[in-house]
């Protein structure tokens, strides 16, 4: 299915974004990692990469257009694609509000003079001084936790040098630098919380004394960026090819060890067919850059992995480390909760004392669903789950009660007629709910292939904060763990989630005889404000019909 590809937010103080110029034009193919255009922001112009491979069907903002964050860029999708439907669903360019690029006058500021001249401080700030603050890096995060410090005081900082690993309520994040000199003084040490806008770090010329600009610092200070990824994959364009320069992607190599890369390596890789865990990297923590594939040889590289194979395998080999409980001894431990945790504490505290909530289960024969997983399955290159299944038919029957997919306000009541399902998806740090936008036109081959693709990404926390918004119904499965049955706690703003429970192979009844079946509990909760209980009931009578004959899906 076509994708919609926005203007992206690539710094918290950019509310539009100005297309310099297309790298690709309409009818081209386009792989992940591609650059799609270099868009110039209140800051810098950078090239923006592209997370998804297909089709480029459709542009909405030419060469040298203006648009707000959020706006229609581009579509991608398979090549001859019906996108109708997905350009009346997201207004054109055209049709929005729109400013010339030279009506703007921080469309036109270098990153240090946009950071002179916000206020972050009681008073004017030394000349080169900049002060950086906790950035707001998705539209939920109001305080953010600092992981890691890549940079110690006194070290010279590049602009694209990562700073910091920092931990919001949906990942943990790279965090990269516009600026460049000195880090000067770090205002929120690892492991430390603190609110967006509060003292991250100041950057100066070496030498300078700011010990009364982090005394007098205010709450007012506007981020210095705002990746648009876990791992920011933006490269600013500049004239050099110095290695600092160059920002970091990761990805996972097959023995499971990350892989630092610049997006421009990365590329350069995919043009001369060059596997990026082959090539040794000479930048900052080990980073891939673009000389390095530029002057890679494979003779030159394989002595390298040989030699650093054994130390890869005693980290894999190590145990993981166990509390010894002395006999007959109290022994407690305190594990530190992440920000992660402590938002999913919040929402689903909200959610559960805010939102009346009942549960309806239904028991579904799933005989014949096996039976056409087994033979859809038998089509080469095709790889369906019971639980792709259960999302389809949740989306047709959505389409056919609609109150369901809606949403409570306090003087209205919201009927979503587009369907966007979130799938819960267990991660290391506790739960993240990417979701299948416009579920209801996808195939069970298309769910099937996006729930791995996003639920691969989700726990390797390469998700981007869009592909986790926007839901209007949850799935959540934990059949897969043995788990027949069980209640969920809706994911708000939805008013309805489904527990999807394991297959069970037990004696049932039919035409009057006890014989082997195969059978499914689902549990539907409510929020009873906006789903009275027939409603609910009627949609789990549709939702059964779709999985017990799984040919009427594909009516």
């Amino acid at each position: 299915m076509a994708t919609i590809i926005t203007m992206p937010r690539l710094s918290d103080t950019m509310t539009e974004g100005t297309v310099a110029t297309w790298l690709k034009k309409v009818g081209d193919k386009v792989s992940e990692g591609d650059i799609l255009a270099e868009i110039e922001t209140d800051k810098a112009t950078m090239e923006f990469e592209s997370f998804n491979e297909g089709t480029l069907l459709h542009i909405g903002i030419a060469e040298g257009e203006t648009a707000p964050v959020d706006s229609l860029l581009a579509i991608i999708g398979k090549e001859g694609e019906d996108i109708s439907e997905l350009l009346s669903v997201k207004k054109a360019p055209e049709e929005t509000d729109k400013k010339e690029p030279s009506n703007s006058d921080s469309d036109t500021k270098t990153a240090p003079e946009v950071e002179k001249n916000a206020p972050p401080t009681t008073g004017s700030l030394p000349e080169g001084v900049i002060v950086v603050t906790m950035p707001r890096l998705s539209d939920t995060m109001t305080e953010g936790t600092v992981a890691t410090w890549l940079k110690k005081v006194g070290d010279k900082v590049a602009e694209g040098d990562i700073l910091a690993e920092i931990e919001t309520d949906k990942a943990t994040m790279e965090f990269e630098s516009f600026n460049e000199g000195t880090l000067l003084y770090v205002g929120i040490e690892e492991g430390n919380t603190a609110p967006v806008d509060s003292l991250l770090a100041i950057i100066g010329p070496a030498g300078t004394d700011v010990s009364s600009i982090a005394a007098n610092h205010g709450k007012a200070g506007a981020p210095q960026t705002t990746p648009t990824a876990p791992e920011d994959k933006e490269e600013k364009q500049v004239a050099s090819t110095d290695k600092a320069s160059e920002p970091v992607t990761q990805e996972a190599s097959t023995d499971g060890q990350r892989i630092l890369a610049s997006p421009l390596a990365k590329k350069i890789a995919s043009d001369k067919g060059i596997q990026l865990n082959q090539v040794k990297g000479s930048g900052e923590n080990g980073r891939i850059v673009k000389s390095d594939i530029e002057n890679f040889t494979p003779a030159a590289v394989a002595p390298q992995a040989d030699a650093v194979a054994p130390a890869k395998t005693e980290t894999i080999a190590a145990p993981a480390a166990k509390v010894f409980v002395p006999a007959g001894e109290v022994v407690t431990e305190e594990i530190k909760n992440s920000q992660m945790r402590k938002i999913i504490a919040k929402r689903l505290a909200e959610s559960l004392f805010t939102a009346p909530h009942y549960n309806l289960v239904i028991e579904v024969t799933m005989d014949d669903a096996m039976k056409s997983r087994a033979i859809i399955n038998s089509v080469p290159d095709t790889k369906v789950s019971f639980n792709d299944m259960v999302i389809k038919a949740c989306a047709l029957a959505l389409k056919k009660h609609p109150k369901i997919n809606s949403q409570w306000k306090e003087d209205v009541i919201i009927i979503n007629h587009h369907v966007n399902i979130g799938v819960a998806v267990a991660v290391e740090d506790g739960l993240v709910v990417p979701v299948l936008k416009f579920t209801d036109a996808m195939s069970l081959s298309q769910i099937g292939g996006s729930v791995r693709d996003l639920a691969g990404r989700a726990k390797n926390k390469k998700l981007l904060p869009t592909e986790m918004e926007g839901s209007t119904f949850t799935v959540s499965n934990l059949g897969m763990f043995g788990i027949t049955e069980f209640n969920s706690i809706i994911n708000q703003p939805n008013s309805a989630i489904l527990s999807v429970g394991a297959i069970v192979e037990k004696p049932v009844v039919k035409n009057g005889q006890i014989v082997v079946g195969n059978t499914m509990m689902l549990s539907l909760a409510c929020d009873h404000r906006t789903i009275d209980g027939a409603t609910g009931a009627q949609f789990l009578q549709t939702l059964k019909q779709y999985i017990e004959n799984p040919v009427t899906m594909l009516a």
